[in-house]
């Protein structure tokens, strides 16, 4: 599980950064991509990856406005030239997300070669099973506009067969190993039998990553950050400016590092920062937050982050 920030801008692009997008990849766990907003240029972006975009199966828009939704279009359009199969997406974002996709194909005579499905989510926010066990968790934030955070639950992974607890047994390696591994119940060549459940460690717990869309501080970002293995925050703003952010429906670094602590997660990651912040404007950021909430990382376009549990 790896997330890799396409655009890390807030409002407008610049020459460091473009405007939101970032793909959270699961190649190893489901063998497809999710993408979280989609700003102008983002198909740009993804030139300049490994991505493959028949791999992106799911788009989640937090909200519809343009520095997250003008590049969805041409994203789909050109999707169509880019896949082997008819491989099927689908967008999940805010009501009026159907609206503003199926307007843009019909004026600009784009035809989509694979289905395409538009969820329009609940604006009270709720659960999506996705991918069999796989859990998203969505609700409203605090943006003036209906914006959605989002937080993906992994499934929990079964326990490890426990080698060494075995070792005296001299199970012979083969079928008798993989079925103690499901759990089952083995008789061995001497006429012993064993109980898989008994060899069978504790379940990992899945991992958790919040992706919040743009807002103020609010309950609900403190609710799906709750113990998240990874945060993604805005931090449009510096901590001086809280009450321009307050008035824009944005956040400060150090609010998004006070919604960290509160919810208790392992790491923060803050994007969406404001074109007019360069250099040390950025270790300023960093360094705001990290008062706060010592994990923390200002991330650039391209960055990509390894998700630990």
């Amino acid at each position: 599980m790896e997330l890799l920030f396409l655009g890390t801008g807030a409002g407008l692009p610049s020459k460091g950064r473009n405007v939101s997008s970032l793909a959270l990849k699961l190649l190893d766990e489901l063998n497809e991509i999710w993408l979280f907003d989609c700003g102008e240029a983002t198909q740009h972006q993804i030139l300049k990856t490994s991505l493959k975009p028949r791999k992106i199966r799911k788009v989640f828009i937090s909200h519809l406005h343009g520095d997250h939704i003008f590049g969805l279009p041409g994203f789909l359009s050109s999707r169509s030239f880019q896949i082997a199969e008819r491989e099927d997406l689908t967008v999940f974002g805010p009501p009026g997300l159907r609206n503003y996709i199926q307007s843009s194909l019909k004026f600009s005579k784009s035809k989509l070669l694979y289905p395409l499905k538009i969820v329009e989510l609940d604006p009270q926010g709720g659960k999506l099973q996705l991918n069999g066990h796989w859990t998203m968790e969505y609700l409203p934030l605090d943006h003036g506009t209906l914006s959605f955070g989002f937080r993906v639950i992994e499934p929990d992974q079964p326990g490890q067969l426990l080698m060494d607890k075995l070792a005296k047994y001299q199970v012979p390696n083969g079928p008798l190993l993989g079925q103690l591994k499901q759990g089952k119940q083995v008789q061995l060549p001497d006429g012993q039998i064993l109980d898989g459940k008994d060899f069978i460690g504790p379940k990992k717990a899945g991992r958790i990553v919040s992706i919040l869309g743009d807002s103020r501080p609010c309950s609900n970002s403190v609710i799906l950050a709750k113990q998240a293995d990874c945060l993604v925050h805005e931090a449009t703003h510096r901590a001086n400016e809280h009450k321009m952010a307050h008035q824009y429906y944005h956040s400060t670094s150090q609010q998004a590092a006070n919604i960290a602590k509160q919810a208790q997660v392992k790491h923060l990651l803050l994007n969406h920062i404001s074109a007019r912040y360069l250099g040390q404007d950025i270790q300023q950021l960093q360094a705001e937050a990290g008062k706060t909430f010592a994990s923390v990382k200002v991330v650039n376009d391209f960055d990509q982050i390894s998700i630990k549990g």
